[in-house]
């Protein structure tokens, strides 16, 4: 096997010195057009490829940056990620990234993960409390910002989306077309997003006298989840069934969707409305056109860089939480009973 050309062999190729070679890679300005020109026609007859490790070992930091998401299988999550790295690499860098799982552990794993591999900074939607663990990273020069969590402005910037007030224009939206007997599905509830939403639906509640709802909470936010849920729901009798349901994210719906539909014993949205989070791609192809609430995902990952750059740049930036208003889309899942 051939040998991987050195910053030596191209000094030595191009007679000039190791330094004049880092110079052209690092600081082309120091240098004469025509030294130039020579070194880097012996990088490239030697196929010379720079040492980035090592690069970033010298510098304390690389051009890349750290994304750690609850759930890489939600195509709430991968949109996120797609607009992060698009923003990124308008300004050079690349995104590393890491899937929790809704996992404590393997969310701590990924933060030391990242910070021996010397990220720039760290995007993160938390699984619970990480205060105190981004408090050391930031002390270590790492700055971080929260995705698709509200974070205290004291501490730390972040980028999300109102999810009490997503919660509350579902639930309303359900009692408006004349539903009273609401479910709500979503869970683990430590989930801070879960949480507020279903607050958000508690609320819209409250307004009507005659209305209850139903908390069917599950242990994860998947479509296998949901259809668990709508599995039991078919076991009730007709008048134990409520006759809206808003779940916590799309997948969950489209999963409740699957066994009401399945066995041909409650029409949607007939006997029961469906609404759902996040507007995903999958809901307007469902089979019934899923109602939701819809998240701007691109904004979201594209603000999520731009906060980390302000910090990046300036150990004296100012904290910024940026707040999305979420919207209402309704399509035929949430007719009228």
């Amino acid at each position: 096997m051939n040998r991987t050309a050195s910053i030596k062999d191209v000094a030595n190729h191009a007679s000039v010195a190791v330094g004049t070679v880092s110079n052209v890679l690092n600081y082309p300005d120091r240098v004469s057009q025509r030294t130039k020109e020579r070194v880097l026609k012996a990088i490239d007859e030697l196929g010379f490829v720079r040492n980035d490790a090592a690069r970033q070992l010298r510098a304390g930091h690389s051009r890349t940056v750290g994304l750690i998401v609850l759930d890489v299988g939600n195509p709430f999550f991968t949109s996120v990620v797609r607009a992060a790295e698009d923003a990124a690499s308008v300004q050079g860098s690349a995104v590393l990234l890491g899937d929790s799982g809704h996992d404590a552990g393997r969310e701590a794993n990924y933060i030391d993960l990242f910070q021996e591999q010397r990220v720039q900074g760290l995007l993160i939607s938390p699984v619970g409390d990480v205060t105190e663990r981004l408090d050391l990273l930031r002390e270590r020069g790492v700055p971080t910002v929260l995705v698709d969590r509200l974070a205290d402005e004291s501490r730390f910037s972040s980028v999300s989306v109102d999810d009490d007030a997503g919660g509350y224009l579902a639930a309303r939206h359900l009692l408006d077309t004349g539903r009273r007997r609401l479910a709500f599905v979503g869970g683990p509830t430590s989930i801070r997003q879960v949480s507020d939403r279903l607050q958000g639906a508690q609320r819209a509640v409250k307004e009507e006298p005659d209305a209850t709802l139903e908390v069917l909470a599950s242990e994860g936010m998947t479509v296998l989840t949901g259809r668990s849920v709508g599995n039991m729901l078919v076991e009730r009798r007709p008048e134990e069934l409520p006759d809206g349901i808003f779940c916590a994210n799309d997948l969950l719906a489209l999963g409740v969707m699957q066994s009401l539909t399945m066995t041909h014993t409650f029409r949607i949205p007939e006997d029961v409305a469906l609404i759902g989070y996040d507007d995903i791609d999958f809901a307007v192809s469902a089979v019934v056109p899923l109602s939701s609430i819809r998240q701007p995902t691109e904004a979201l990952g594209r603000t999520a860089i731009e906060l980390l750059t302000e910090e990046v740049e300036s150990q004296n930036a100012t904290h910024r939480a940026v707040v999305f208003t979420p919207e209402l889309v309704v399509r035929q899942s949430t007719g009228k009973a």
